[in-house]
């Protein structure tokens, strides 16, 4: 491997793109997975609709469980 050292020592000097030149796009996505072109289903939309309203229930009923337990429920 060259190391900055290695080539200040050898007198060569780094090699620079011009800046009007373009980049070559990529032949495959990057990373482990690819796209899935499928249209999304009632599953789908069920699944995330859960993964909303869940939380938000979660958040109610624990403020609800605290009062409760804070004696705030007898006022």
């Amino acid at each position: 491997m060259t190391t900055a050292e290695d080539m200040i020592e050898s007198g060569r000097s780094a090699r620079l793109r011009p800046a009007g030149s373009t980049l070559k796009p990529a032949q495959h996505p990057a990373g482990p997975f690819e796209a899935a072109a499928a249209k999304p289903s009632a599953r789908d939309a069920l699944v995330t609709g859960l993964l909303v309203i869940y939380p938000a229930f979660a958040a109610v009923a624990a403020i609800i469980a605290g009062l409760f337990l804070a004696g705030a429920g007898s006022v």
